[in-house]
């Protein structure tokens, strides 16, 4: 049976040590409870570091037998690994840069680039000891970025996800860490990669696709012939928890506390791990505000703050408690009256009865971070208001601002603007209230961990599936030998080929692009074939093609089907076409030439090319799409046709079509062989019109109406010369 083994550098589980014995308790948390359906399933494993130092072997081994009956598997780390690894490399490069927190806490020290590699291979080594044939690996976070191309060189058909829970910054400042290629080199082993929000996504193929050779079609990435699909997935609570739990007595309890002490005040409710990024003291500096310019709230609201330790014996998160402390300690001082304290501070982690008791009493829950992957107690707070009341204040830089619309959403580092959103929190009619908490409460109920689990889970087995059919369809050994068998048993032959792209590389000088002598010499071969009819249909201008394959036997069609000439014969071209459209047209093209450097306008009898073939990568597809909208009216208007290629967008008379050009060389004989091989969008029409016995070849591995596809010019060369040898072969036997 195939199994599914989980990744991530915590455990879901707490150790703690008493006395000669460890203790183990069970994680609460947003992955903990989410994967807990997968990895208590069936021979399913989860893989992680226990959370603390544990350098005895004997006490190793007891651990590992009692972390293997609950299914877990544990990764040993030394304190130093621990500390350049987990505290040095992740903490104090990824963290502060994923962050946006670039020149204040990012430090890049060698070693420890070294020790991370070095853990990331210690997770590889945990895997590979239990990981079979079939089973699908789902390696979590930022701590383990190598891991998917470890595993992959080792395992290279095993099925594996990858998801980050922090954001993912703008490829200009992930361009700062020095070791970015490799971290990228890392993720891209996974066959899926999942962000929370679409705005990870796009900077994460904006910073592969700057970094590293890798093309980009939409989301999906093409690496070493392998499909990588780039998703977003924001993740979702255990909603059914949360809403049962203001039900329990325990909390009902903690519930009558809180609304006795809280009598006199509407409740402000404010929870955060420690962290420079959760934009805790933005949010004093707002709330100080309030108190001071508009003092009638004073003694009728109170913030409940809830600050969960961590990293505190980390300098600059010692500086931020303490920065906290003193804020807190100002504004109480400053505000306190004898029966009122304006804020309630507490720096511990409270039992989720506790907080789900202050979840289902506070009026108004401020949710603020500068930067935040997604931010589950925004989601936890809305599961929580049964009576469908309260108010979510949500800053834009969470993940879940772009799901919580309802929410009041606000910029965390405008204090005013945080001010007059408590103001409007607090004076919001209760009709609106329940009118945007029930809509939120839908959506938190619909997308919630376990749909989160099953989305990811599913799409990544859709992934396999697609990189499967991109395998079969790959011109292989077999494929091509039976191609071939095929070939050299037909007596009717008619091949047709495109150019750029297909017989020769794209080059950024378009002149540079003329045929070397190996590609004459494979044509000529061909040609000399007298059941061959060698057809070259291109997109280029018939003066090109007439240069340098004018004197040779085969049929040459130019402009995309406007100019043919057929063998020994002279050009002509299609009649009834007008070209008086380009009058109009051109000063369009010419203003994106003027707004783009590195684009050029190529004229032909019936079509104008726009290249962006040397612009700079990014803003050549900005403007290509731009210019696309910009035509479509005058295109519907004028008949004509726009064609985005590879870094081109053609513009040409609507009747001129590689398809219709192909199909009347069909109709001329009765061919018993045809096949037709190109790269290009204008491809696809004869890939489409040609009939079903016919082979259609993509070069490129992108999505495509052809039966196979081989990978670049020189295995089309290939196939075309194993044609012109078996032919021989047949001939001579």
């Amino acid at each position: 049976m195939s199994k599914t083994i989980i990744v991530s550098n915590r455990l879901p589980v707490k150790i703690s040590k008493t006395e000669n014995e460890y203790n183990l308790s069970t994680s609460e948390g947003g992955l903990a409870t989410g994967l807990g359906s997968i990895y208590k399933q069936g021979n399913n494993k989860w893989i992680g570091w226990p959370g603390i130092e544990i350098d005895n072997e004997n006490d190793q081994n007891e651990i590992t037998v009692q972390l293997a009956e609950l299914s877990l598997v544990p990764v040993f780390l030394e304190q130093e690994e621990i500390n350049q690894y987990y505290e040095g490399f992740s903490n104090d490069v990824l963290w502060p840069v994923f962050h946006y927190y670039v020149s204040t806490y990012s430090v890049y020290k060698e070693s420890n680039w070294e020790y991370y590699q070095a853990v990331n291979l210690k997770f590889r080594d945990a895997i590979l000891a239990i990981a079979e044939p079939g089973d699908v690996i789902w390696i979590h976070d930022y701590q383990l970025l190598l891991l998917p191309a470890l595993i992959r060189k080792e395992l290279p058909d095993i099925s594996i996800g990858f998801f980050q829970h922090i954001p993912f910054p703008s490829n200009e400042l992930f361009r700062l860490i020095p070791w970015r290629k490799e971290l990228l080199e890392g993720m891209l082993g996974a066959d899926l990669i999942g962000f929370h929000t679409f705005d990870d996504v796009r900077h994460f193929l904006g910073a592969v696709t700057r970094v590293l050779p890798v093309n980009a079609s939409a989301n999906i990435l093409t690496v070493d012939e392998r499909l990588v699909v780039v998703e977003s997935f924001p993740m979702g609570i255990d909603e059914k928890k949360y809403a049962s739990l203001p039900l329990q007595k325990a909390t009902l309890e903690q519930k009558a506390l809180i609304s006795e002490t809280f009598k006199n005040s509407r409740l402000i409710l404010s929870i955060d791990r420690l962290d420079y990024s959760k934009g805790i003291l933005q949010r004093l500096q707002a709330f100080e505000q309030l108190l001071q310019q508009h003092p009638e709230y004073c003694e009728k609201i109170a913030l409940y703050m809830i600050v969960v330790p961590s990293r505190d014996s980390v300098p600059q998160y010692a500086h931020l408690r303490d920065e906290i402390d003193k804020k807190v300690g100002n504004i109480n001082a400053m505000y306190r009256k004898m029966d009122w304290t304006p804020i309630h501070y507490y720096y511990r982690s409270f039992p989720i009865e506790t907080l789900s008791a202050l979840y289902s009493s506070a009026d108004v829950c401020l949710v603020t971070p500068l930067r935040d992957g997604m931010n589950l107690v925004s989601k936890e707070y809305v599961a929580s208001r049964v009576n469908e009341d309260g108010v979510l204040i949500l800053s834009e830089m969470a993940g879940a601002s772009k799901e919580l619309i309802d929410a009041v959403i606000v910029n965390p580092n405008d204090s005013t603007e945080m001010c007059n959103a408590i103001i409007q929190a607090l004076n919001m009619p209760l009709d609106e209230q329940k009118r945007r908490m029930r809509q939120m409460r839908q959506l938190v109920a619909k997308f919630n961990i376990t749909h989160w689990v099953k989305v990811f889970m599913d799409k990544l087995k859709e992934v396999k599936q697609m990189q499967r059919s991109m395998q079969t369809r790959h011109v292989s050994m077999a494929t091509e030998q039976s191609i071939i068998n095929r070939y050299v048993k037909t007596k009717k032959r008619i091949i047709f080929l495109d150019y750029d792209g297909t017989l020769v590389g794209f080059k950024s000088n378009l002149a540079q692009a003329s045929p070397d002598e190996d590609l004459f010499s494979i044509i000529e071969k061909l040609s000399d074939d007298p059941a061959n009819e060698l057809v070259l249909i291109s997109g280029r201008k018939h003066e090109n093609l007439d240069e340098w394959f004018g004197d040779k036997n085969i049929y040459l069609i130019a402009e995309h089907g406007s100019w043919f000439k057929p063998q020994n014969k002279s050009w002509h071209k299609i009649t009834g076409l007008s070209n008086t459209w380009k009058h109009d047209i051109y000063p369009i093209l010419d203003t994106y030439v003027d707004r783009t450097p590195g684009t050029f306008i190529e004229e032909k009898t019936y079509t104008l090319v726009w290249h962006y073939r040397n612009a700079q990568k990014g803003l050549g597809e900005l403007r290509a799409n731009e210019l696309m909208n910009n035509l479509k009216y005058h295109a519907t208007d004028k008949g004509l046709q726009l064609l985005p290629g590879d870094k081109v967008l053609e513009v040409k008379n609507m009747e001129i079509n590689k398809g219709k050009a192909a199909s009347m060389l069909l109709e001329k004989a009765d061919y018993d062989f045809v096949i037709a091989f190109g790269d290009d969008y204008t491809d696809e029409d004869i890939f489409k019109t040609l009939p079903d016995t016919a082979i259609t070849i993509k070069v490129g591995s992108n999505v495509s109406a052809a039966k196979f596809y081989l990978r670049n010019p020189a295995e089309v060369r290939n196939l075309l010369t194993r044609f012109t040898e078996a032919a021989v072969l047949e001939v001579k036997g």
